[in-house]
């Protein structure tokens, strides 16, 4: 049988999944059959990139996919998709629709965000003294002659 399913991707601490058609037995990171997209949750929102006629097409020869890859294409819209064309919408006008919303997500992960964000201790203490206004704070920066 096949699962349509994550294999992990990304060092320690930093995971992207690329969303594969594998046989059931295969491990996670394993062999797979066919990469169908890829799922970034760092992103803000996630970003799921998913080539839908591919998708369709195992989904179409009996593929199941997991509940974790599912929760991922309905937050795309893919899996409505899907479910329209099960229904008997014309594949090609489904797709066409599809690749018109996707929406661009801003590639940078949340974690960059939040280093531009934060300060050294100095450049922190050195803030605090200026707000408080204490010459003896300020002056902490500057090397002891």
């Amino acid at each position: 049988m096949v699962r349509i399913r994550f294999r992990r991707e990304g060092s320690r601490h930093q995971p992207s999944y690329r969303i594969v058609a594998a046989d059931k037995e295969s491990p996670r990171n394993g062999r797979f059959l066919e990469i169908l997209g890829h799922y970034n949750p760092r992103t803000e929102p996630a970003t799921v990139d998913v080539d839908e006629s591919r998708l369709f097409h195992w989904l179409k020869n009996g593929a199941q996919p997991s509940e974790s890859v599912v929760r991922a294409l309905k937050a795309t819209s893919a899996w409505e998709h899907w479910e329209r064309v099960r229904k008997g919408e014309p594949m090609e006008a489904v797709l066409a629709e599809g690749q018109a919303i996707q929406e661009k997500v801003d590639p940078r992960t949340r974690r960059d965000d939040r280093t531009r964000e934060r300060l050294s201790k100095k450049a922190r203490a050195k803030k605090e003294a200026e707000s408080t206004g204490s010459p003896e704070a300020a002056s902490a920066d500057t090397p002891a002659e």
